[in-house]
């Protein structure tokens, strides 16, 4: 018998009479007054912090609150919790781990929950138009947005275009100058040959490069379900040839195929590089930082849009990440009470600037944070909420709000990821990287690609 239907079966049985264990207890506990939340990013920024994060909650709520936060590998400690049938009412999770978990039948449908919440079914809470992303065929929802994801762009030291008199860049011929510029031109002024044009955490995200010929990364599948791979194509070629001359003329990163993201980002916050690829996000975060440090900085960080190509500009929209409900949860009316929360300002306020006397302090109706509150840089899971209602009350940060409109306005779409991602994605990285440091001939690379990826039947 196949392995995996082996293991499904299996899992379908266990589950099953799990499930009927929990429905035995589930009124005991509803009575109680409690919920458990496994969660990632959402809570305090250290364990003293979710301590204080979990009392905000419960004292919001009225209700008890359990609230794991695994320290690393959680997606493999959410799939692993779930698959042995441990109840939590809330989990954590994003777009592509909800799929598995919507295929193993561990999820809540949740239309009837959202259609008679008030606030969920708010679109100024949570516009149509997200809910669209995450709706499957069947028309059934099976999760709650945690925030309003951004995407993932070019992000360049603007300080540095406007010192060498540099216009942002929208094709590869323009990017190229000013990548170059920013290798040779001394931007940061040292003296020293010591800077770089562009910086990446291996291939994540030279998506922006690739909208140039207008090639997007993980599947596309046809009507037919026919997959195909874009990165796996001759339509990629030309950027991996473009990748390779910056790599060879030493304009690339050298470590760029080892670098994790804290590297990249260390090396654009201390003027070792202009350029990164990365969330819209962190062009505050780049930003405040560097701001903290000096109030008289020069930095700025600012995002763009990435090279236009034949179907415009193509950037990365963020997978949704999400608040689900399993099926064996103990508390469901407690979950969806934590959700409606989560959604209101209250909510915003915790998911954004924090706790109330810890992270941000309320005098005479002004907000302010504080020390503490400025190192956590107002995300305590959320940067910007998804209720168009909510008007943070400090402001957001230097360049956030036009980097997210330049994801927002330039055909962001979200990539497609199936089970087999993660084994096509090792031969899709090795092959590019082989590509990019010159290793082997462009073309050959993306041939033997496209053939181990046939072979090994993760496209069509």
């Amino acid at each position: 018998m196949n392995v995996k239907k082996s293991f499904a079966m299996i899992f379908i049985i266990v589950f099953s009479l799990l499930v009927l264990a929990a429905c035995s207890s589930s009124a005991d506990n509803e009575e109680s007054g409690k919920i458990r939340i496994l969660s990632n990013v959402v809570g305090g920024k250290d364990p003293e912090e979710q301590e204080l994060f979990v009392q905000e909650l419960e004292e919001k709520l009225g209700m008890e609150v359990e609230m794991e936060k695994p320290p690393s590998d959680y997606d493999q400690k959410l799939l692993t919790s779930i698959s042995s049938g441990e109840a939590y009412d809330i989990i954590y999770l994003t777009k592509d781990l909800m799929d598995i978990l919507v295929d193993q039948g561990a999820l809540t449908k949740l239309n009837d929950m959202i259609d008679s919440s008030e606030v969920l079914s708010d679109e100024k809470t949570i516009p149509q138009s997200e809910w669209e992303q995450i709706t499957y065929e069947d028309g059934s929802v099976y999760g709650v947005f945690n925030k309003s994801e951004g995407g993932t762009m070019p992000i360049v030291r603007q300080d540095w275009l406007d010192k060498l008199g540099l216009d942002q860049p929208t094709t590869l011929d323009e990017f190229y100058e000013v990548l170059k510029a920013f290798k040779e031109q001394d931007p940061d002024g040292n003296g020293k040959d010591d800077t770089y044009g562009l910086s990446t955490a291996g291939l994540y995200d030279i998506q922006p490069f690739m909208s140039a010929v207008g090639v997007k990364y993980k599947y596309v599948i046809d009507e037919d379900g026919k997959r195909t791979i874009p990165y796996a194509t001759d339509a990629a070629i030309p950027v991996y040839e473009w990748l390779n001359q910056l790599f060879e003329q030493g304009i690339l990163d050298p470590n760029f195929a080892t670098n994790d993201t804290g590297k990249m980002r260390e090396m654009f916050l201390t003027d070792r590089v202009g350029m990164v690829t990365y969330w819209d996000a962190w062009v505050g975060l780049f930003n405040n930082i560097r701001l903290k440090e000096d109030p008289n900085t020069e930095f700025v960080a600012k995002g763009i849009t990435g090279a236009e190509g034949p179907n415009g500009f193509m950037l990365r929209r963020g997978d949704p990440s999400l608040f689900a409900i399993p099926v064996n949860a103990e508390n469901p009316e407690g979950a969806l009470k934590f959700l409606e929360f989560w959604h209101s300002e209250e909510g915003n306020i915790l998911g954004t600037l924090g706790i109330e006397g810890h992270d941000y302090a309320v005098t005479d109706g002004k907000y302010e944070l504080t020390e503490i509150g400025e190192e956590h840089g107002m995300d305590h899971g959320v940067i910007i909420p998804n209720n168009s209602h909510f008007e943070n009350p400090i402001g957001l940060l230097p360049g956030v709000e036009e980097a997210r409109e330049v994801i927002m306005s330039n055909n962001s779409t979200l990539e497609i990821s199936t089970a087999d991602w993660p084994d096509a994605e090792k031969i899709v990285t090795n092959y590019a990287f082989k590509a990019i440091m010159g290793e082997m001939p462009v073309e050959e690379a993306v041939s033997t690609m496209n053939k181990e990826l046939k072979a090994a039947n993760l496209i069509d």
